[in-house]
């Protein structure tokens, strides 16, 4: 509603690596075939998520190579009760290997076809192994814009949220970080 794109709610299943069977869920369909590419373009990778390798830019620097970690073992993984770890699953056997190295980890894949764990203790970082990259960003479709003004505007409904308003002069719509804009009515 915010952005006045048009959506509508998708029922849908996805698979879950750690509990081997298929979820139910619900989705919002706005991003098109085009802003995947362009995700693909920035991380790198396959869009068949076992060929895809792991995202360097995400090395940039710890904090956010630590937001990478939550966001990851959110999605795949869990936090331990009893000690101060978390442990993340994939089938993606390469990708958590080169995740181990940069955190200093040891990591055993488990035989073909099953799903591995890889678990990533609170203070890898005292490790010593993670080490920043500098990834030149070079998009094909990326260019900057002067803004001028940002203004607030408060969207009413069953969850009040924030809308921020952009003047797009020339241009009627364009992507802020992955976000399509287009000019308030």
């Amino acid at each position: 509603m915010a952005t006045g794109l048009p959506a509508r709610l998708e029922p849908v299943t996805r698979p879950s690596g750690f509990l081997r069977r298929d979820l139910p869920g619900f989705r919002v369909r706005v991003v098109s075939s085009f802003l995947a590419d362009l995700m693909r373009q920035y991380v790198g990778g396959d869009a068949h998520h076992m060929r895809q390798g792991f995202p360097r830019v995400v090395l940039r620097d710890l904090e956010t190579f630590n937001g990478f970690l939550d966001g990851y073992a959110d999605g795949d993984g869990y936090r331990l009760k009893r000690w101060q770890a978390r442990t993340i699953a994939s089938a993606n056997v390469p990708f958590l290997a080169e995740l181990a190295v940069i955190i200093g980890a040891r990591f055993t894949p488990l035989p073909r076809g099953k799903v591995s764990q890889l678990l990533i203790t609170d203070q890898w970082e005292r490790r010593g192994t993670f080490v920043p990259e500098t990834h030149p960003i070079h998009l094909v479709e990326s260019g900057t814009a002067e803004v001028r003004a940002v203004l607030p505007r408060t969207a009413t409904g069953a969850k009040p949220f924030t809308l921020y308003s952009f003047g797009l002069e020339p241009y009627p719509s364009f992507l802020v970080n992955g976000h399509s804009v287009r000019a308030a009515d």
